[in-house]
């Protein structure tokens, strides 16, 4: 056991450490927080005035005062200095390292605060070889000595360095100091290993509200929110109670679950039990509210807040966002009294899922404006809102500008909107470059580039076969897909198959538009009574994606009856939709039925439903114009 620790301690042995690090130093004038608590009460002015140090500058000059007087010989002054050098935002780990050097004997709390500097500053190998002097010279720990050395492993990104810690924690008897096994299981947590963190919880005998409020929240971390709600539950009937920090991971924990009754029902806990309602607290509420579509709390939670901060605010906007209702989350944003990146993405996204692209993009030239720079998300949606518009020109522009300007390698997601935008823009060369050249691709990748191809069902199905052959499993979306692009090349006997291995082989289970996609492929070719039993046997109700499938099926081959069947059920579901009624009245006209005809036109006097013209969107010389069907603008280049 000896020698196993050594080897692994020596690994992290410094070779020529002051030589090879880097400068961490800030020696400007700028003023900077340290955290200068001790338990020591101190009377002499030289050291009441550095508790109150805020440079390296102004350190050194009461080192050279105490260096002067011999204050410095004693140990106490002496580890003041380290602690600053190593631990103040204004010092310098460098110099602290240096001054460790020369320190004779080093005492426990010199150790630990190199170790904790250099986890400060993100070298964990160099704070961990701290530790491992720690352990190769038989100095003497206490538990914060395997305290910083955990927080030193987090930053490591395999588990070996964290579990000899553990074993020395064992072998050394500090398994039963409460701090040190609060550390044990924060380790385990922050690094998702959730099993080895809930081990160690269940066998902490002793636990205070740290211990129960670093598992709740490993797991609401972690997406695991039913157990960081089940063990809430039973911290309830324990005899700790909740704080603060334990309320906010539950309610993260409701949030990503989307359940607001439990969340509601913690709220009426925090009431009761009066606990500490910070801003912080108060945004989870208002988080979990929103993102559990309740926006009435939310709303009453915003108003009921006397401090509000950016992120309260941008909730707000997030959450009317995402219900539709534009106008109240515009209202919110505009009264914001200063905004963030996040806050104009809220806004825009809300704008670009709710089929309001023009708004989104022109928000986005006024926060760039504002000279905020662009986050990946705000560009996924620009991207977005560019694909349902064909701004083909803008998006390209970004595509130069932000990326390729910049040498930026796109992620997966921003790759992904990249695709989909050139795709919807017509331009499904470039499309296919992207695809090709990404390093790492997901199902929304194989996805993308099977829906852009959907126009041409055989290139649509190669990729789709590729895909498969890589081992990934489509999804319900990769089916609409490729039902699409079937229905699209009359590829009748293959739609079939596909349909059918939807469940057989995928256990994916068919959706409504997987119907309306087979509905229409089947009615394209003429199958339109096989298409109206497969509305029939559909498991759900038929909606207007199924039924106008069908309906323009029957435009097609002429099939009166099955056509008006097929418009009263539309119009069940859209009475004012007036492309319905114009649909069936052309229908009844090709076949000389003016009486028919007649009749569906009064019904749309008697409605008051008007014909909306016909427009389309086109690219002339670069610019965007409306164009409709009586007055057709000059022809250019047209987007999807």
């Amino acid at each position: 056991m000896k020698s196993w620790f050594h080897s692994l301690f020596s690994a992290y042995r410094p070779q020529v450490l002051l030589q090879s690090l880097k400068p961490f130093s800030s020696m400007s004038t700028t003023k900077a927080i340290w955290n200068s608590k001790t338990n020591v009460i101190i009377t002499n002015p030289t050291l009441l005035i550095m508790e109150s140090c805020t440079t390296m500058l102004e350190l050194k000059q009461i080192q050279a005062q105490m260096t002067c007087t011999g204050l410095i010989t004693h140990t106490f002054p002496l580890s003041r200095i380290l602690a600053f050098c190593a631990l103040a935002d204004g010092g310098d780990i460098q110099y602290a390292h240096l001054l460790f050097t020369q320190i004779e004997k080093p005492n426990t709390y010199m150790w630990n605060t190199m170790i904790r500097g250099y986890c400060k500053v993100q070298i964990p190998t160099i704070g961990f070889s701290f530790f491992g002097q720690m352990v190769r010279q038989h100095v003497e720990m206490d538990g914060r000595s395997f305290i910083f050395a955990l927080k030193a492993c987090e930053q490591f990104t395999r588990i070996l360095e964290g579990h000899s810690v553990h074993c020395l924690i064992w072998k050394l008897g500090f398994d039963s100091d409460l701090l040190v096994r609060n550390g044990l299981v924060h380790y385990y947590a922050e690094g998702g290993f959730l099993s080895l963190a809930r081990k160690v919880f269940d066998e902490t005998f002793v636990r205070d509200v740290v211990t129960w409020t670093t598992m709740i929240d490993g797991y609401a971390t972690r997406t695991c929110s039913d157990e960081a709600m089940k063990l809430f539950g039973s911290m309830l009937v324990s005899d700790v109670e909740p704080n603060e920090v334990t309320i906010i991971a539950v309610l993260s924990a409701c949030s990503d679950k989307g359940n607001g009754g439990v969340g509601k029902t913690i709220h009426e806990y925090v009431q009761k039990k009066n606990v500490n309602c910070s801003l912080n607290l108060l945004n989870a509420l208002l988080d979990m509210y929103v993102k559990c579509g309740s926006l009435t709390a939310a709303k009453e939670t915003f108003d009921n807040m006397k401090v509000r901060d950016v992120f309260s605010w941008t909730s707000m906007v997030n959450g009317y966002a995402k219900l539709g209702d534009l106008n109240s989350a515009r209202k919110f944003f505009n009264d914001m009294p200063e905004r963030n990146v996040v806050s104009w993405n809220a806004m825009i996204a809300g704008y670009t899922q709710n089929n309001r692209p023009g708004e989104a993009l022109k928000l986005f030239h006024e926060m760039v404006e504002t000279g905020l720079v662009p986050t990946e998300n705000s560009l996924v949606c620009v991207l977005s809102a560019c694909g349902q518009l064909g701004c083909l020109d803008l998006g390209q522009w970004i595509h130069q500008h932000y990326l390729n300007r910049r040498c930026i390698q796109p992620s997966v997601i921003l790759g992904n909107a990249l695709m989909d935008m050139y795709a919807k823009c017509g331009s499904i060369n470039s499309a296919t470059e992207l695809f090709g050249e990404m390093p790492e691709r997901n199902l929304v990748s194989w996805n993308t580039m099977i829906a852009g191809y959907a126009g041409d069902a055989k290139q649509a199905l190669t990729i789709f076969n590729q895909m498969k052959t890589m081992g990934l499993k489509p999804d319900d979306i990769t089916f609409v897909a490729v039902l699409s692009a079937c229905s699209h090349g009359g590829l009748v006997s293959q739609g079939r198959e596909h349909f059918k291995s939807m469940t057989r082989d995928y256990d994916v289970e068919p959706k409504e538009e997987h119907y309306a996609c087979m509905i229409d492929l089947l009615g394209r070719v003429g199958q339109l009574e096989e298409a109206y039993q497969l509305i029939n046997k559909m498991p759900m109700e038929a909606g207007v994606s199924a039924w106008g499938a069908l309906l323009n099926a029957c435009k097609i081959h002429g099939n009166v009856e099955l056509a008006k069947l097929s418009a009263e059920k539309l119009l069940e579901l859209d009475p004012e939709d007036s492309g319905i009624y114009v649909l069936l009245a052309n229908l009844y006209a090709n076949k000389k039925r003016w009486d028919d005809v007649r009749i569906v036109r009064s019904l749309m006097k008697e409605r008051g439903v008007r014909k909306n013209p016909g427009h389309s969107l086109i690219e002339v010389e670069g610019k965007k114009q409306l164009g409709s069907e009586t007055s057709p603008k000059k022809r250019g280049k047209q987007h999807p």
